[in-house]
């Protein structure tokens, strides 16, 4: 059975209604996917209270790293997996069991037995999307924090 795509009203939804946010697979490492959220929820996110989770990290941009989704300060309102896919099934279970309203499978994620098991618990999921993509396009900045850097540009360069 596959679990359908969530609407863009969705999304939306998950976003608006969202004030904290664990990165469940943060790496410290620049050139991770996650710490690239990680900056650009720090960043130009600023309504949302981040909280980075990873056993094998002490500190991410300055903040404590959780060792677990258990060892939170509080129940994240979203739960943003960079986990590999093997992992979604055990990620799923413990936002089930902590009581979160939203969970996120990053880009390139999908697990349709989880999300329709998270689903049947009452959380909203949305599967293979990248939260700062989604933020900065219903948010109006994808501008922001990487995509209009002005490095790459399809105009031509006068000669």
């Amino acid at each position: 059975m596959n679990f359908p795509q969530a609407s863009p009203a969705a999304i939306l939804s998950v976003l608006r209604s969202t004030k904290t946010v664990a990165l469940v697979g943060s790496s410290a490492k620049a050139w991770r996917a996650s710490y690239f959220v990680a900056t650009y929820l720090r960043a130009d996110a600023r309504e949302y209270t981040v909280w980075y989770v990873n056993p094998g990290v002490t500190e991410i941009l300055g903040q404590r790293v959780y060792p677990s989704v258990g060892d939170l300060p509080g129940v994240p309102d979203l739960i943003d997996v960079f986990r590999s896919a093997e992992d979604l099934p055990a990620v799923t279970d413990e936002a089930i069991r902590i009581g979160a309203k939203s969970l996120w499978f990053q880009l390139g994620l999908r697990c349709d037995g989880a999300a329709i098991r998270a689903e049947a618990a009452g959380l909203a999921v949305v599967q293979d999307r990248c939260l700062k993509v989604e933020h900065a396009r219903y948010g109006g900045g994808l501008h922001k924090a990487g995509f209009d850097t002005g490095v790459i540009s399809s105009r031509r360069a006068f000669r």
